[in-house]
This record gives C-alpha cells, sequence and structure tokens, in this order.
C-alpha cells in the first residue's frame, strides 16, 4: 500500500513501458504496493503521451510524479524519456540484464502480453537502490554526448576495417609487410597495388617513388623492397594464373576498404574537432584533463558519461554506475572477496578508464602503489590490476568534478609532490619487478628469447646440518618481503 505522511497518503505511480521499434510502446501502471493499476499502449507522439500521463495520474493528489522506467532499446527510449522529464516526472533507465533476471522470475508464475512492461514497473519496488535516475543533458552537454558516441562508433568502424584490411592483405600476401599500424604509403600502395602481379610489374624504381612522395620522404627503396618480397613470395606460392586465388577481386576489395577507412577518418576528423569545443564550454577549466590518463580523448569521454556529479551521491556510486565494481557474493557471515566486476555500465566508461589506468599508475604514486600491491601482493595480473586502479579514478574523477578543483599529485603520504618528485618515488618504491611480472603472464614466452635455466643439483649432507625451521639456508641472504 501507498505509505502515509503528515502531508497525506504518499501515492506512487509507478510506470513501465515496454518499448516497440515498429509497434505500439506496451505499459503497465502499479501503485505503490506493486498492485496493477491500469494496462495500456502508446505512440511516441505528444498526443498519446498526454492520455497516458493523464490515465496515469488519474485519482493521485495534485503534484504526484509518475516514475517512469523502461530498457534502452535503440533510440525509441529517448523521446518517451524526454517528454516525461521534461513534465518533471522521474525517468529511469534500466540495464537489460537486471529487468531480464526479474522477468524471468515473474514468467514461472505468470503469463502474459505485458510482462515485459510490469517487470520494468515493479523494478522501483524490487531495487530502489539499484536504479540511477537518467538525467538528459542539455546545451553544450547534449553536444559533447553526442560528438563522444560518434566519434567513438568511427573509431570502432575505422579499426574494424584495418584488421579486415590485414586481413585480405594476408591472404593476397602470406608473408605480408603489414606488421604494424597502417600508414599512408601502405594505404597508397595497397589501393592501387594489391595485386601482387601488378606490384612487381611496377618495380622497385616506381614503387620507391610513391612510397617517398606519399611518407613526404620518411620512407623509401626499404619499404619498397619490403612489398616487392611479400608480391615475389606470393606468386611463387600461388602461382601467377592460380584458379582458386582471385588476385584482381580480392585487389579490389582491399581499394574499397581503403577508400572507406579514409572517409570514416576525414568524418572522424570533423567530429572530433566538435567534440573538442563542447568540452571546452563544458569544462573550462579542463578539471577532467587534470587528472592522470585522462587526455583529449579520454577526459571528453568520461565527463559525457558522467553528466552532472550531483546526481551520484558519491565516488563510488559513480564507479557502481560503471561497472567496475567488484560483484557482492555474501552468504552468512561469509563475505567473499576478489568478485568479477560486475560491468553492468557503459563499456565505453570501462575501456577508457582502464586504458588511462595504465597511463596513470606511471605518473601517480597512490594509484601506482595501489597497482603495485595488486600485482606484489594480491595475486593479480595485469589487467586486473589495471581495473582496480581504473575503478579509483572513477571515484577521483568524480571527486574532482564535484568540487571544481584541479587534480593534484600527491605521495603516498598524502603530500602534494611535482610531476618529476612522483616518478622518482614511483621508481624508487612501487615500481613492479620483472620476475614478478613473469609470473602474472598468461602468455608463453618464445624459446627462442628464454632459456630455462638447469635445475640446480643439492648434495646430500648429514640431517644435523639442516637449516632450523624458519632460518634461511646458507648464502641465500635477506628475504625481500615484498617478492614473499
Amino acid at each position: 500500500m501507498d505509505e502515509p505522511n503528515e502531508a497525506g497518503p504518499l501515492v506512487r505511480r509507478l510506470v513501465g513501458i515496454d518499448l516497440g521499434i515498429a509497434s505500439e510502446h506496451t505499459v503497465r501502471i502499479v501503485d505503490g504496493s506493486g498492485r496493477r493499476v491500469a494496462a495500456a499502449r502508446c505512440l511516441p507522439i505528444r498526443d498519446s503521451l498526454l492520455r497516458l500521463e493523464e490515465r496515469a495520474l488519474a485519482g493521485t493528489p495534485a503534484g504526484t510524479l509518475l516514475e517512469v522506467v523502461f530498457e534502452p532499446t535503440g533510440p525509441a527510449w529517448f523521446p518517451v524519456a524526454r517528454f516525461f522529464a521534461a513534465r518533471g516526472h522521474r525517468v529511469f533507465r534500466v540495464s537489460s540484464a537486471k529487468a531480464a533476471d526479474l522477468r524471468r522470475f515473474y514468467r514461472r508464475h505468470t503469463k502474459s502480453n505485458g510482462i515485459d512492461a510490469e517487470t520494468l514497473a515493479r523494478l522501483p519496488l524490487v531495487d530502489p537502490d539499484g536504479l540511477s535516475e537518467l538525467a538528459s543533458a542539455e546545451g553544450a552537454a547534449a553536444v559533447l554526448d553526442r560528438r563522444v558516441r560518434a566519434t567513438d562508433r568511427l573509431t570502432l568502424q575505422a579499426a574494424t576495417h584495418k584488421r579486415r584490411i590485414k586481413d585480405l592483405v594476408r591472404q593476397l600476401l602470406p608473408m605480408t609487410p603489414l606488421t604494424g599500424d597502417l600508414g599512408k604509403a601502405d594505404r597508397a600502395v595497397l589501393e592501387r597495388y594489391a595485386d601482387p602481379r601488378t606490384l612487381l610489374r611496377l618495380g622497385p624504381d616506381g614503387l620507391t617513388k610513391l612510397i617517398a612522395t606519399v611518407s613526404h620522404g620518411h620512407q623509401g627503396r626499404e619499404r619498397a623492397l619490403a612489398w616487392l618480397t611479400a608480391a615475389e613470395q606470393a606468386i611463387e606460392l600461388y602461382g601467377p594464373d592460380d584458379p582458386a586465388m582471385p588476385y584482381a577481386d580480392l585487389a579490389a576489395e582491399v581499394a574499397t576498404e581503403i577508400r572507406l577507412l579514409t572517409a570514416i577518418e576525414t568524418e572522424l576528423a570533423a567530429h572530433a574537432a566538435v567534440r573538442e569545443q563542447a568540452y571546452q564550454q563544458v569544462d573550462p577549466d579542463q578539471l577532467a584533463r587534470s587528472l592522470p590518463g585522462l587526455a583529449d580523448v579520454g577526459a571528453p569521454a568520461m565527463l559525457a558519461l558522467l553528466g552532472d556529479p550531483g546526481r551520484f551521491a558519491d565516488g563510488h556510486r559513480f564507479k557502481s554506475y560503471l561497472g567496475l565494481a567488484p560483484k557482492a557474493s555474501e552468504t552468512g557471515d561469509t563475505d567473499r572477496k576478489g568478485e568479477p566486476m560486475s560491468k553492468a555500465g557503459p563499456s565505453l566508461g570501462r575501456a577508457t578508464l582502464i586504458r588511462a589506468a595504465d597511463t596513470a599508475r606511471k605518473l601517480d604514486p597512490q594509484l601506482a602503489k595501489i597497482y603495485y600491491v595488486q600485482m606484489t601482493e594480491r595475486g593479480a595480473n595485469h589487467l586486473k590490476a589495471l581495473c582496480v586502479v581504473a575503478g579509483h579514478l572513477a571515484i577521483r574523477l568524480h571527486t574532482v568534478m564535484r568540487r571544481g578543483t584541479p587534480y593534484q599529485l600527491r605521495d603516498v603520504d598524502d603530500q602534494p609532490v611535482t610531476a618529476q618528485q612522483a616518478k622518482t618515488i614511483i621508481a624508487e618504491r612501487w615500481t613492479v619487478p620483472d620476475e614478478v611480472r613473469k609470473r602474472r603472464r598468461s602468455r608463453k614466452t618464445p624459446a627462442h628469447k628464454t632459456r630455462k635455466a638447469p635445475h640446480q643439483t643439492q648434495t646430500a649432507r648429514p640431517r644435523g646440518d639442516l637449516p632450523r625451521p624458519g632460518s634461511s639456508p646458507p648464502g641465500s641472504g635477506p628475504v625481500n618481503p615484498a617478492m614473499a
């Protein structure tokens, strides 16, 4: 039932909306006790949404606010969210995973077409602390949000095309010289001469001239010979007229991918320029960029995800929103530690902070200590340690933006230090030894880079000469506690 207070009964109206892409939205309205009040359908047009609002508020005191809950189904959520938020109602956008868990329970006991909407309507009753109210960005903040999303999407698309180009070239030239980044000279060669037969006909002089011109003299004959050698080896392997090797068609596909990549990078640069302008308006003092590791790309991305820092009670809530907090696992008197991250929030925020953490641990003594302890004492590998640092970085970002003051480097005793002093402290005290890194790595070291040391043969000695328990063997020297 709705709970009373001094001013009268507290009436709640919870509206769950199962968004439709090509159909009407399904709506369920429940009260504060979870009892269904009404069922409806609506369209993303003003008249339809006004009728829904009127129906949901029927019989409630003046000033009652709706609590509208929906999943982020494509772009369909935005018109509905904007309508109700602009009219002062509370709007919640919940993760699909959380809604799916509750939906699975309800479907065990009931079967109806509106079960999805009813599940969403009851989420504020089941998990009130797990919901974050949606705050729509406005003005420059809205511009920043859109441009951050656009640049992130275009960056991922560019990476996809680069991988595709390398895969196609590996098929054409099994001994491909594309072992690193795809430079402008490489693209110029592949756009016109990806067919190894055409490449060989061009010859070393013509290819050298092309590469030198495009690279402005940074590359030349050596790079040309690398391409020609790969072309010769491909012809030797396949033959010049192998019916199963469509040289010209693969080369045409490579050229298409190169042109698509060029177009995407042109659009990416345009969006990045506007993103920077919006960031300068939202954060004129560049407070986000004062944090170590958050630079030209990371700071705008994190600021767009954070929005108004006041919507999070503290930095730990922001960390949980990003999915960087570990899952809780408690049973009776047991509280398990070291659980995996929840990964409940936007993946862009996690990826940005984890990349930033790898730089921040080399610049900030406090973050370097956190990374060091994770690696040397907690048994974490490099990635897990970075995730822990990223969580601390999220908390500090929230604090900086809420206080409105730049981030300041401090040592582990909380004393301000300069950038050079911080690097010195990290080098002296918080650098992870190489042998610890080797033990934490999952990747095998190639045999030609290392050789196992032969086992040491120990000479037997009388039982009376054995060292006492807890003592060190002769000649072993002191034990480093950090390495124990």
